[in-house]
């Protein structure tokens, strides 16, 4: 194996996933991200990090995107004797947002562009395959990647070509996301040991219905999107360890508005209509400890200089 000696920077965007129904599929890409640089060279890692995590993210092997590079060179064949990498992030930290999903898919391609031929032997779906087997689940790694609207699946793993899947799914023009994030944090590993192991059929049934309507809404049918984003699989079951976000949760939709929690929270998505007004009339409602702001569909990962 060769490696480039120049540098490589990636460009990743934050995303939401679940966007109410549609649990562990499902999920947007938002225009807010981290650009992290690579440089092979010297020995061992150095990590410098700027902006969100700067003062708490490890800046040696144990941060993520180092120990996601290290899986992706081995899987590449080998590893460099020593690299660096320069974070400026503004993803927030543990909120719901994406920022583990943005770290593994800024490592897995950090490495295969680090790699001479590493584009080839890693393709777009392996990369997605490989970040959703890192992170656990696919929802957030698929628009990360792809960008926009993305509904991700696994297949059997007993298959040739088993493992996740995904999809980008239709232009969301016309849907404004505004996002509502607190100052305390929340952990999906938490989030996830409170929902059940069984549901009754009849949640599954309404789940599955609006996970549908929302596919249509979010393609071209904005004013579905309120009814489109009720749930019943996960965020009632959230509700007691994330108070002040179910309390928002309510209050948004009680004046009409479709608003669910992001992932595992706690910070909330509002979906509305792309009207200037109406985003504004959204970030009105934002309680105090939390910041509000407009964020419109973004594209996926982008490599921006080799």
């Amino acid at each position: 194996m060769a490696f480039l000696t120049s540098q490589v920077s990636v460009r990743v965007p934050a995303t939401s996933a679940n966007l109410g129904p549609g649990f562990d599929s499902l999920g947007l890409a938002l225009s807010l991200h981290d650009t992290i640089t690579a440089r092979v060279g010297g020995d061992g890692v150095r990590v410098s990090v700027c902006g969100e995590g700067a003062d708490e993210l490890p800046p040696d092997e144990r941060h993520l995107i180092v120990t996601t590079m290290l899986t992706t060179f081995d899987l590449l064949g080998d590893r460099p004797d020593g690299f660096e990498l320069i974070c400026k992030n503004a993803i927030p930290q543990a909120r719901g947002m994406g920022s583990s999903s943005a770290a593994i898919v800024a490592g897995i391609l950090l490495a295969r562009h680090l790699v001479e031929g590493g584009v080839a032997l890693l393709d777009e779906p392996a990369v997605i395959r490989l970040a959703a087997e890192i992170e656990g689940h696919p929802d957030n790694v698929a628009p990360c990647v792809l960008g926009g609207f993305t509904i991700a699946w696994r297949r059997d793993a007993a298959l040739e070509d088993g493992g996740v899947r995904a999809v980008l799914l239709g232009d969301t023009k016309g849907v404004l996301p505004v996002i509502f994030v607190p100052v305390q944090r929340g952990y999906t590993a938490h989030a996830r040991a409170v929902l059940p192991t069984t549901v009754p059929l009849t949640d599954a049934a309404f789940n599955a219905a609006r996970t549908a309507l929302l596919v249509r809404a979010l393609t071209g049918t904005p004013e579905l999107l309120f009814d489109a984003t009720e749930d019943r699989l996960h965020q009632e079951y959230r509700a007691a360890a994330m108070p002040d976000t179910a309390k928002l949760v309510t209050a948004l939709r009680e004046k009409g508005m479709a608003a669910v929690v992001s992932g595992a929270g706690p910070s909330v998505l509002a979906l509305v209509p792309d009207e200037q007004h109406l985003a504004t009339e959204a970030q009105r409602q934002c309680p105090d400890g939390w910041w509000a702001s407009p964020i419109p569909v973004a594209q996926g990962a982008r490599v921006l200089k080799i």
